[in-house]
């Protein structure tokens, strides 16, 4: 059995080897995405310049829940919304080592929706 701190650590090398190969630049910052077991997170980060452009989660939201699929649709339909008023895009998806899938898969689908093009 993988205990949750294995898993982590797991988590964090696919992180690493992810970000050795994509960076956010000014003209398409990185869309990082976060998730923890009750809430998700999700920051549009230009690299060069080592800053956070926007950013969304359902903690700040003050969802009631933000561990679920509908909640991760709202940070990014949110987050996106945020990214186009400031006159951005185009922006490099970065999973952050998580599966492409269930609630990562949904803020990415509901931010393209909202307009971000990835």
């Amino acid at each position: 059995m993988i205990t949750q701190t294995k898993r982590n650590a797991i988590r964090q090398r696919i992180h690493a080897r992810i970000r050795e190969k994509l960076e956010g630049t000014g003209e398409r910052p990185r869309l990082n995405v976060y998730r923890s077991l009750n809430h998700i997170y999700a920051q549009v980060i230009d690299d060069q310049k080592g800053e956070t452009l926007v950013s969304a989660s359902s903690l700040a939201m003050k969802l009631k829940t933000g561990g679920n699929i509908a909640a991760a649709r709202e940070i990014g339909k949110a987050v996106a919304e945020g990214a186009v008023a400031k006159g951005i895009k185009s922006v490099v998806f970065d999973r952050g080592g998580y599966l492409y899938h269930g609630r990562v898969k949904a803020l990415a689908d509901a931010a393209r929706e909202a307009g971000l093009e990835f």
